[in-house]
């Protein structure tokens, strides 16, 4: 017996919906992250991009569990000398909700050519609505 290996080309690709309202940052990101790569299925391959698409609605409700959003820091450097900058967790959540999810979903994804593509499957809203109702999406609890 032969071991299955997908297809590019008869991959099905599907909608979910996560909503993370209430539930910990990391525990939506690690769903979300697991849906993207495919893992979900059992017609997993790792060197294929099998993943489906996510949608995350209710960002600005989710939560930090211990002191992180105080204590946890989110840093970048802007390239010159002494350029780094940072932010607190509770200050990004109020300047940019959307951001937090999708940089703890990015971290858990693989760190090439498909782990970017599985992210481009992202979309990440802060409020309860979103703009692919049309494509049926599937609610799934975290």
């Amino acid at each position: 017996m032969s071991t299955y290996m997908a297809k590019k080309e008869t991959l099905e690709r599907s909608w979910y919906v996560i909503d993370a309202a209430n539930k910990p940052v990391g525990r939506v990101a690690a769903l979300a992250a697991s849906i993207l790569n495919g893992k979900h299925k059992p017609t997993y391959t790792p060197h294929v991009d099998c993943g489906d698409h996510v949608i995350i609605i209710n960002a600005s409700k989710a939560t930090f569990s211990g002191k992180k959003t105080t204590d946890k820091m989110y840093y970048h450097h802007s390239g010159y000398v002494g350029g780094l900058k940072f932010i607190s967790a509770g200050a990004l959540m109020k300047a940019k909700p959307e951001a937090i999810l999708e940089l703890a979903v990015k971290g858990m994804l693989p760190k090439n050519s498909i782990g970017s593509a599985s992210f481009n499957r992202l979309k990440v809203y802060a409020g309860s609505e979103h703009k692919q109702q049309a494509q049926k999406p599937t609610v799934i609890e975290a």
